[in-house]
């Protein structure tokens, strides 16, 4: 059973940067490369949006249109990290941000069509965008 835990987030001025970090644990074993990871965001009263998704086996990377160029999705295999660098914050982008894994999945498919069913989820961590 994996546990994944956030951090990172904070409130920060339009223009701004963040770094978000998960750490993912009870790997039993398996590298995180075995995992496609990603994050997945939701605002008050909007549905989750799969913000990118990412497949360090081969990859394969997924932006959702309204982050792309702002935001890079990474991992540390050896530290089992997952970041999300995010520059030139707008206030639309304030939401919790969660970090999800699964191993049986595509990025396009756990970015999009199954944004609320990964396997495995974290506790979320706040992003506020706010002048």
């Amino acid at each position: 059973q994996l546990q994944l835990v956030e951090s990172g987030g904070g409130l920060v001025q339009p223009g701004g940067s963040l770094r978000l970090s998960c750490v993912i644990s009870g790997l039993s074993g398996r590298p995180l490369d075995y995992f496609q990871v990603g994050w997945v965001r939701q605002a008050p009263g909007k549905e989750r949006e799969g913000v990118s998704c990412f497949s360090s086996s081969d990859g394969d990377t997924y932006y959702s249109d309204s982050v792309k160029g702002r935001f890079t999705i990474s991992t540390d295999n050896a530290q089992n990290t997952v970041h999300l660098q995010m520059n030139n914050l707008k206030p639309e982008d304030t939401g919790v941000y969660y970090c999800v894994a699964d191993a049986i999945t595509t990025v396009l498919y756990m970015c999009t069509v199954a944004v609320n069913n990964s396997e495995y989820w974290g506790q979320g961590t706040q992003v506020t965008v706010s002048s």
